[in-house]
């Protein structure tokens, strides 16, 4: 098979047969008139066939965005890593800060996808833009990136889950005793749920998504409104004007900027909905908006609910001391003055990040299939097979159950390795997000003819494209740091080791083996064959 070629710079490459260049340039009105939708055109133009089936629409795909991402409900359980190094005032305007970030990033991203809506995303971009010496390798580790951040996402999304029903268990069982080993039981049985979605009720699935954007929104304020009205208040110069540093870091900046993992994990998936695209209609329109509409919704709700809890706090030590290990639902307990009603309001987040981890096996099972058919993956004439009938990735979202379950093992004998392992999810992605921004903005400020498609950011471009490598690499950077100085190796944070280790690895085996294999995102039909029936 050809190798897809680099429209956007006029220079056409294969690696087996030529492509010609009257095929790439076979848009003329009658031509594109041939097609049965502008989806199959600029698939075709891409050099790839429709295997998927296009269910998804506007509202199915936001909602799809914003329940994978559950910015308000995964703030919930995560922002006490802010609170002690920022503290209440570092939590906000870290917030804002990573916001802004993800913003610039996703509307980046919004821009590369109506220019190559496929499901491969980031690595299929980097591709297409980097110089020909270099694509075929920056392609190749950006694709690996992100394989391992989603492969990484499920097992850490089903892992949350598992425990939190534990600490559910915890709060109403008190002879209860919390083995690690439930949790990986746990984590199985929401595993199933997800399977079971994206196989046997995959049909259903845009519905659901839609049905869940709507329960997202409304679970907001079932949250919202008991907790401000009954737990008590605490003071706005708390909450606006208190910062702290556990961490004991030399400043107190120091401890803010390692404190922002905590929002910048609120927004991780961002880029879920790009690897969707291939099941959507009118992708190169309906993704783009989708994706700034997502961040724009969940950033709105994060802030809201990040207010209303250091509002409410209560008494922190007695939360963060919780057997239950998520302060929140000590916060919920302190508030109502109910197990039953903090059960329903804790229960109503289980439901919500149910439903996200349905949401993250689709999408990392896409983000495998899609590396696998253009040879990136070890097996991948079997990775990138379709089932016919229901034409789904079935292999696929096979394989990626198996890693989760084998994965969820290590947690029996230490949640610690465990939870280095699911580490690798915020570098993994913001690794990947990296090279196609940069080089989207090396064209543009080269002054290189981009074939830009119908969502373009125009003359934010160059501010949007340099805000988001100049976040990204703060955010990345700080995602390697400890929780506090002179860290045991139990308080290390072993992303740094197991993130170098997955690029080592990923470039060595591109060097032993991917080399000989991957030639970039594979050409499997043209315009003209498209137009034939071919």
């Amino acid at each position: 098979m050809d190798h897809v070629s680099d429209k956007y710079s006029g220079d056409v490459r294969v690696s087996r047969t030529r492509l010609s260049l009257d095929n790439q340039k076979a848009t003329s009105k009658y031509e594109v008139d041939g097609f049965r939708s502008r989806d199959d055109h600029e698939m075709a133009m891409l050099g790839k066939k429709q295997q998927l089936r296009r269910n998804f629409g506007f509202m199915s795909i936001v909602g799809f965005s914003c329940t994978l991402m559950i910015t308000w409900e995964g703030l919930l359980c995560v922002f006490t890593y802010g609170l002690g190094n920022g503290g209440p005032a570092g939590l906000i305007y870290g917030f804002l800060f990573c916001w802004l970030g993800y913003l610039s990033v996703v509307g980046s991203m919004a821009e590369l996808v109506s220019m190559a809506p496929t499901a491969g995303g980031q690595y299929h971009w980097t591709y297409l833009l980097a110089p020909s010496k270099w694509r075929n390798f920056l392609s190749y580790i950006t694709g690996w990136q992100s394989v391992i951040a989603w492969q990484a996402t499920v097992a850490s999304g089903a892992f949350l889950t598992g425990t939190m029903l534990q600490g559910l268990l915890v709060l109403n069982y008190p002879n209860y005793v919390y083995e690690r080993y439930h949790g990986t039981l746990l984590l199985y049985a929401i595993l199933l749920i997800a399977l079971i979605f994206n196989t046997i009720l995959a049909r259903q699935l845009p519905h659901v998504e839609s049905a869940m954007l709507v329960l997202h929104i409304i679970g907001f304020f079932a949250i919202l409104i008991p907790l401000t009205i009954l737990a008590p208040h605490g003071s706005a110069h708390d909450v606006f004007a208190v910062f702290s540093n556990s961490g004991a870091f030399q400043t107190q900046g120091l401890s803010f900027f390692v404190g922002i993992i905590t929002s910048v994990f609120a927004f991780v998936g961002a880029d879920g909905a790009v690897h969707m695209c291939e099941e959507i209609k009118n992708a190169s329109t309906v993704v783009p908006r989708s994706l700034i509409i997502s961040i724009g919704v969940n950033g709105f709700l994060g802030l809201g609910m990040l207010l209303a809890v250091l509002f409410c706090l209560g008494n922190i030590d007695e939360a963060l001391a919780s057997p239950t290990k998520f302060p929140f639902i000590e916060i919920f307990a302190q508030a109502t003055g109910s197990n039953g009603a903090t059960t329903g309001m804790t229960t109503l987040i289980l439901f919500l990040i149910t439903f996200c981890c349905i949401a993250v096996l689709a999408a990392a099972s896409r983000m495998m299939w899609s590396f696998a058919r253009d040879k990136g993956l070890p097996f991948s004439g079997f990775l990138s097979r379709v089932e016919p009938r229901t034409k789904l990735p079935l292999i696929s979202i096979g394989v990626t159950t198996v890693i989760t379950l084998l994965l969820a093992l290590i947690n029996i004998g230490s949640t610690e390795a465990f939870n280095a392992l699911i580490s690798l999810v915020v570098a993994g992605f913001l690794g990947s997000y990296i090279p196609p921004i940069a080089l989207i903005l090396w064209k543009r400020l080269r002054g290189d003819d981009i074939n830009y498609g119908p969502w373009k950011l125009g003359m934010f471009g160059v501010p949007a494209n340099i805000f988001a490598l100049i976040w990204t690499t703060i955010a990345m950077f700080f995602s390697f740091w400890p929780g506090a100085m002179n860290p045991t190796p139990q308080t290390m944070n072993w992303a740094c080791l197991l993130y170098g280790a997955t690029v080592i690895f990923s470039v060595c085996f591109y060097v032993l083996h991917g080399r000989h294999i991957y030639k970039g995102p594979i050409i499997e039909t043209s315009v003209l064959d498209q137009l034939r029936g071919a």
